[in-house]
């Protein structure tokens, strides 16, 4: 129950996020089924964004396969911490479908979990917010080209808003954590400017600003772990 309560907020700024996506889906020729299937399995807004525009000027599969490796690489660092935050003697199955679960709001609030993450509170999680979302884009399609540009940007915006819910608390009680939040925000708008690393994808710039962030936090703040996970 816990996963669904925390997983409610999430689903909601997904549902705004996805009616969005929707109509660039609509656009490339997706129906409203196809689309609720791609977001019910796929669930990362920027790769579905390259992926419908992708199909939408008929670019090759390699393409699109290559686009969203890139694009997504991100949650294979994700899904490694997240592994610190599942008990041992969890059995591997379970390991590997949290990590099929893992997006960035999701991931937020499972490595915030005290103690442990239980599996069920991932899959709970994930479940509303990936109805959520599936279900935006489907309505997307269907209805999205109907509502004015204006209103589908201002919904945009509160998936952002509830991406800072989810971090805000833990920066407010840990300094650390504020510290390294705001290297990341500084680093991240520098690397979009600076020459050479500018030309990467977001992508690949999300994944080496956070191995080189983390690592140096980890080395300056360790973190010590007790038997039951807390900190």
């Amino acid at each position: 129950m816990h996963g669904l309560r925390d997983g409610f907020p999430i689903a909601m700024g997904y549902f705004a996020v996805a009616f969005s996506l929707g109509i660039i889906a609509a656009k490339a020729g997706l129906s409203a089924q196809q689309g609720f299937l791609c977001s019910f399995f796929t669930r990362a807004s920027a790769g579905e964004y390259g992926t419908y525009t992708l199909i939408g000027v008929q670019a090759a599969y390699v393409e699109v396969i290559v686009m969203c490796l890139v694009v997504n690489l991100r949650y294979m660092l994700m899904s490694a911490a997240l592994s610190q935050k599942i008990a041992p003697g969890t059995p591997n199955f379970h390991r590997l479908l949290m990590a099929c679960c893992v997006t960035d709001e999701i991931f937020g609030i499972s490595i915030a979990h005290p103690g442990y993450t239980p599996p069920a509170y991932t899959y709970s999680a994930a479940l509303i917010s990936t109805l959520f979302w599936a279900t935006g884009c489907a309505l997307g399609i269907t209805a999205g080209c109907l509502l004015p540009q204006h209103i589908v940007t201002a919904l945009s915006l509160a998936l952002y808003g509830m991406f800072l819910a989810i971090i805000i608390p833990p920066a407010r009680a840990d300094r650390n954590v504020l510290y390294t939040l705001i290297a990341g925000f500084i680093l991240s708008g520098l690397c979009a400017v600076a020459p050479v690393v500018s030309q990467w994808s977001s992508g690949m710039r999300t994944v080496v600003l956070t191995v080189i962030i983390s690592a140096v936090a980890a080395w300056l703040k360790p973190i010590k772990v007790g038997d039951n996970g807390a900190a």
